[in-house]
């Protein structure tokens, strides 16, 4: 081993700069429908609703979280729905701490799910109006 090779071992390599990672609050959401199961579920639901959810979907991603929070809950933004409202099921491995939110979809038709980070996760479509007391 030449003393040129000993000394670049030695020496720290500088690596590609990393980014600076910016807050969810101020990313736009990605939408997760792994959970979506049952009656709640997307394939319950009509062409027009499956119509209005995707183009929902379309529009919460041009916002960022920040400014969903700031939209009227019936237009761009939430409600959060407390647990023991809810008549559907809640995966098993969400906590009790978690909000879960309810976004309108088609019509009020609402939305439910929680966010994890940046991500929103849809647990039900309520198109009946069944999923909690509205």
């Amino acid at each position: 081993m030449s003393r040129f090779d000993r000394k670049a071992k030695k020496g720290k390599l500088a690596g590609p700069a990393r980014p600076v990672e910016t807050p969810p609050q101020q990313q736009t959401p990605i939408f997760c429908l792994h959970y979506l199961k049952g009656d709640y579920c997307l394939s319950a639901c009509e062409q027009s609703e499956k119509a209005a959810f995707a183009e929902k979907l379309h529009q919460l991603s041009k916002l960022t979280w920040a400014e969903i929070c700031q939209a009227h809950r019936h237009g761009m933004g939430f409600e959060k729905i407390t647990r023991d409202q809810l008549r559907c099921s809640i995966p098993p491995h969400i906590s009790t701490d978690v909000n879960i939110l309810a976004f309108r979809f088609c019509g009020k038709a609402p939305m439910l799910g929680y966010r994890d980070g940046r991500t929103f996760h849809v647990l039900a479509l309520d198109r009946n109006f069944t999923a909690y007391p509205h």
